[in-house]
């Protein structure tokens, strides 16, 4: 039975060490397996699901750990990139479909970006959207006061009980209040949002991913070049991230092309769902090589 008809997609689960991941999946061919960031969950992709499917490719979006119907470990070190990225790995070996595309956004960016670092051998082709790659993201907070000042609001997720008292408070006023002056999202759709945001554990669960960041500076000695096609697509209105984060990163991804949606910001994919609908198709069955295009 389809978890959503109206988008045709069946909901699974499987086991990666000690949790449980959740994921619908949708259409026949090729895989693509698409991650989600804050605060969102599979539903983010809803606009990808039925193009990529009909476009002749298997679809897989996924519950990060601590979202929706995935496990929710308590503890914040659970949260290490590393953990997240090792997740993803489990559910490509368990597919037996490897290697595959990788799709990543906000956080589930982070994690595409690992995944293709420490699990080579599981990516074939990599799009990211509005997710900094690791160098350039640490970069820009070391040497840059206006990347700071956007990355402050990260600080209420620090306290361990501040950011879920918050969250709540007045039925997830300000997670509905982010949705909808950050992005396109109707009413319906946030209220999905907020059955996910209700699930025991998920609000600490999605804060636990800014605590784990207390480990970022190991990030650096986990590094590596990524050889495989890789596509950014840069919402231009972001208020999270500079465009200098888009620059200077090209000898660890040498394979790189960059879209920019200048009238979107950061939940680029709900923004602007045609357009990048369009460029994901469009890379993911390009066959020739693609070269940089680094602004």
């Amino acid at each position: 039975m389809p978890l959503v008809p109206e988008l045709n997609v069946t909901d699974r689960t499987c086991v990666v060490g000690d949790v449980t991941i959740h994921y619908v999946e949708a259409g026949r061919g090729p895989l693509v397996v698409l991650l989600h960031g804050f605060p969102e969950f599979w539903y983010s992709w809803r606009n990808q699901i039925p193009a990529l499917a009909a476009a002749g490719f298997h679809v897989i979006a996924v519950d990060l750990r601590g979202y929706n119907d995935s496990s929710k470990p308590h503890a914040i070190d659970a949260y290490r990139l590393t953990e997240l990225a090792k997740d993803i790995a489990g559910v490509i070996t368990q597919t037996g479909e490897g290697p595959c595309a990788v799709v990543g956004h906000d956080w589930g960016g982070a994690v595409a970006w690992l995944t293709g670092m420490l699990y080579p051998e599981l990516v074939n082709r990599l799009i990211i959207l509005n997710s900094p790659h690791p160098v350039a993201y640490l970069r820009e907070l070391r040497r840059s006061a206006r990347q700071k000042w956007r990355a402050k609001y990260q600080l209420l997720f620090h306290p361990p009980w501040l950011a879920e008292f918050v969250m709540r408070r007045f039925r997830y006023a300000l997670l509905r209040r982010a949705l909808a002056r950050l992005g396109c999202f109707t009413a319906g759709e946030i209220e999905r949002y907020v059955d996910a945001w209700m699930k025991p554990g998920a609000l600490t669960g999605m804060a636990n991913y800014y605590r784990a960041m207390r480990h970022r500076k190991e990030l650096r000695g986990l590094m590596r070049r990524i050889d495989v096609p890789t596509l950014m697509i840069w919402g231009d209105l972001d208020p999270f991230f500079t465009l200098e984060t888009l620059r200077d990163f090209s000898e660890y991804v040498p394979d790189l092309r960059i879209e920019h949606v200048p009238d979107a910001g950061h939940f680029v994919q709900t923004d602007a769902p045609g357009r990048v609908n369009e460029l994901m198709i469009g890379f993911l069955r390009a066959a020739e090589p693609i070269h940089n295009d680094i602004p």
